[in-house]
């Protein structure tokens, strides 16, 4: 075998062996289109996660000022259930009902 036989040889595998890596790169397990998902998928879990940090964060301030404060637990009970302190009137004004269109009465059969 020639030196040039060979060198035809190595330039083969060495083509193949692009191939072959240039398609693990763009299609094989680890691809960029996966890299490319997974960095969408954790964009995503991030801001998932800091908004219920948020939501936690509101949660704990709630707890801390129905243990510690009179004043929200007053305003909860008298929101939410409806109570009064003794010695206080509870008044209820009701708002009169808007004038409505009368219905329109059924349409006259003509005898059928």
């Amino acid at each position: 075998m020639s030196n040039a036989a060979i060198l035809r040889w190595i330039g083969l595998v060495l083509v193949i062996l692009i191939i072959a890596l240039q398609l693990k790169l763009w299609v094989g397990g680890g691809s960029m289109h996966e890299v490319e998902t997974l960095r969408d998928r954790v964009k995503t879990q991030a801001e998932e996660n800091l908004d219920l940090q948020k939501r936690n964060q509101a949660l704990a301030a709630d707890v801390e000022d129905l243990k510690h404060g009179e004043q929200a637990t007053e305003a909860r009970a008298r929101s939410e259930l409806g109570l009064i302190k003794p010695g206080e009137t509870f008044y209820q004004i009701v708002e009169p009902a808007r004038a409505s269109t009368p219905p329109t009465p059924p349409p006259i059969d003509g005898g059928n």
